[in-house]
C-alpha cells in the first residue's frame, strides 16, 4: 500500500477567521495534489498572546474542528488538525490538542501535548507554555485505513521515550505539528526529526509555522516529511507551502525487515 501525505506550512496570527480560511485553502491545495493524509501545524487556527489564549480556546466541538471536519468529508481525506487551544471546564489554563479526523469527518484520535515548552535562551527566546497550558498524560496511536498513526506535538520531539512507545504501539506514521523557534530549529529541527524516523523506523510528518510571530521571535518553518531510513523526502523553506511525499508501506516493511532494530529491542517498558 502507498499513498500521498502532505504537510502544510503557514503563519497563523490572532485573526481566527483568516487563519481558518488560509488553512482550508492550503488543505484544498494538498488534496488537489493527491494527498490522502493532510497535516496542519501546531495552533493552526489561532496564535495570539498568552493572556488571550483562554478567551480564544475552543472545545472539541468548536468552530475550528467543525470546519476541518466538514472539509475532510467534502474532500474525502484524513486531516490532522495540527493543534488547537482546547478549553478545559473550570480551568484558566488549556490543553494544546491535536486531532486526527477521518474522511467521514469523525474524530479518530485526540492527543493532548504531554511535554510543555518552558525554555529561556537569554537574549533569544523565553517561553513558558505551562503558564497557560496543562500537560496531557496519554500516549495516542490510532489505527486508520492509512496505517497506524502516532500523534505528538512540537517539543515532544525531544523526548524519544514517547516515540518508542508509539512505535511499540504499532505506529507506521508519526505526526509532529510544530511551532519550533528559529534558534532551536536551526540547531536541532532536522536532526531530531530524522532521528525519530530512523530509531522507530517510521515515517515522520512535521508541518510547521514559519516567520515572525506575536510572541516577538520567529518560527523556523522547514516543514518536512522523513522516511523510515531518515531520508528527507520533502521540505519547505521560510514561506507558506504545501509539501507532498509518498508513504510507501512496502518500503517501510522492507526497511524493518532488513534492519530489524525494533524486533531486537530489549528494553520495552
Amino acid at each position: 500500500m502507498s499513498y500521498f501525505a502532505a504537510a502544510i506550512q503557514m503563519s497563523a496570527g490572532s485573526d481566527k477567521a483568516a487563519n481558518l480560511e488560509r488553512a482550508q485553502r492550503l488543505v484544498r491545495e494538498a488534496a488537489r495534489r493527491g494527498a490522502s493524509l493532510i497535516a496542519l501545524p501546531e495552533t493552526f487556527n489561532w496564535r495570539g498572546k498568552r493572556a488571550e489564549e483562554a478567551a480564544a480556546a475552543e472545545s472539541l466541538e468548536g468552530e475550528s474542528l467543525a470546519a476541518m471536519a466538514r472539509l475532510a468529508r467534502e474532500l474525502g481525506v484524513h486531516i490532522l488538525a495540527g493543534s488547537i487551544t482546547e478549553h478545559v471546564s473550570e480551568e484558566t489554563r488549556c490543553y494544546n490538542t491535536s486531532v486526527l479526523l477521518g474522511p467521514d469527518g469523525c474524530r479518530i484520535a485526540t492527543y493532548r501535548k504531554i511535554h510543555l515548552f518552558d525554555v529561556d535562551l537569554p537574549g533569544r527566546v523565553a517561553v513558558k507554555e505551562s503558564a497557560s497550558k496543562i500537560a496531557g498524560n496519554d500516549v495516542v496511536c490510532a489505527t486508520t485505513d492509512l496505517g497506524t498513526v502516532g500523534l505528538s506535538i512540537c517539543y515532544d520531539i525531544r523526548f524519544p521515550e514517547l516515540y518508542r512507545r508509539l512505535a511499540f504501539a504499532g505506529a507506521h506514521v508519526i505526526t509532529v505539528p510544530s511551532c519550533f523557534t528559529f534558534p532551536t530549529g536551526e540547531a536541532h529541527w532536522e536532526p531530531l526529526m530524522r532521528a525519530r524516523a530512523i530509531e522507530n523506523q517510521c515515517y515522520v510528518i512535521a508541518p510547521a509555522q514559519f516567520g515572525p510571530n506575536v510572541h516577538g521571535f520567529s518560527d523556523y518553518g522547514n516543514s518536512m516529511i522523513v522516511d523510515p531510513w531518515g531520508r528527507v523526502l520533502a521540505r519547505s523553506g521560510d514561506h507558506e507551502d504545501v509539501i507532498v511525499a509518498s508513504i510507501d508501506f512496502d518500503y517501510l516493511q522492507r526497511a524493518r525487515r532488513e534492519l530489524p532494530a525494533l524486533a531486537h529491542a530489549r528494553l520495552k517498558s
